[in-house]
């Protein structure tokens, strides 16, 4: 039975998101099998909705098949407990179809990706957005990053022409432009922080009413990533720059030595704390041997 527009819109508004990195087995094929038991653990470890085949699982490097069994695999583990969303994106007819296969598979909401261009006009991203917004019945965050970027009066037109557009999540980090988003659209959308290793900025959004944000350390340290929520929720401040200082700066740091490392890395402190997902599919590539073991030593001290 598919969740209510209300429940789907509280679970975005307050807890924690998370985006499961994708399982491929030792020859880069989807693993249906550890891929059902991550999904399990991550509800058992207390998220507010899962996002699958997000750009932690490496959407862009999906097949339609194994789209198709992500989805399924997913809700049918989930099973109603929190709201299941699954990306879509690139061409038009290929974000359709995305949203089609997730409306059968039963997936509660959508976030929609940018477009697949290089560069491309703000009113041009609307009528991208509006094409696919409006062929499905489910649920759409829009994910306002990269080429897709828009301001607050674009955003507000987007809402205006799609009533089942119930939400923005920020992929750029640019506060004034975020909060001229939210001053303009108000509770009319819900606002998800989700900035690559979002807890960087989470206390940034939450000063302006972003209360939760996706997590993709959440794959390998979910009881810290809890921790840390609850305690910037909690006015903690005192646990709140421990964590960040003791983890997410060095992971930070780690992460930006080489472009895809927000995903790569994610898949490696999976392998380190014994529940592998196998590796990342080209065009992103693994962290090295050495980068694996910074990896391991920021994890071991901050367990």
């Amino acid at each position: 039975m598919a969740l209510s527009v209300e429940r789907i819109r509280q679970s975005l508004s307050d807890g924690l998101l998370s985006f499961p990195i994708t399982d491929l087995d030792a020859n880069g094929q989807f693993n249906a099998d550890t891929y059902r038991e991550r999904i399990e653990w991550f509800v058992q470890q207390g998220v507010s909705s899962v996002f699958v085949a997000g750009g932690t699982g490496e959407f862009f490097s999906l097949s339609m098949d194994e789209y198709k069994a992500i989805c399924k695999i997913a809700v049918e583990t989930v099973a109603g407990r929190v709201p299941v969303i699954a990306s879509a994106g690139k061409s038009i007819p290929e974000a359709q179809a995305y949203c089609k296969a997730a409306e059968e598979a039963g997936i509660d909401g959508i976030l929609l990706m940018p477009p697949y261009l290089t560069e491309c006009p703000a009113d041009g991203v609307v009528e991208y957005a509006k094409a696919v917004i409006n062929s499905t019945s489910l649920q759409v965050v829009y994910y306002n990053r990269a080429n897709g970027i828009l301001d607050a009066e674009n955003v507000k037109r987007l809402a205006a022409a799609c009533p089942n557009l119930i939400g923005l999540k920020d992929g750029v980090g640019a506060i004034a432009a975020l909060n001229d988003i939210i001053k303009t659209v108000g509770d009319r959308l819900v606002y998800i922080g989700g900035v690559p290793t979002a807890e960087i900025f989470a206390e940034a959004y939450l000063s302006i009413g972003v209360n939760t944000y996706s997590s993709a350390v959440f794959n390998f340290m979910p009881e810290m990533a809890m921790k840390f929520y609850s305690a910037l929720r909690g006015g903690d401040q005192t646990t709140v720059t421990r964590i960040i200082q003791n983890f997410f700066i060095p992971f930070c740091r780690l992460r930006d030595r080489k472009k895809g490392y927000a995903v790569s890395l994610i898949k490696a402190g999976a392998d380190i704390i014994g529940r592998s997902a196998g590796e990342v599919r080209a065009p992103l590539t693994m962290p090295s041997s050495a980068e694996k073991e910074e990896l391991a030593a920021i994890i071991n001290a901050n367990r």
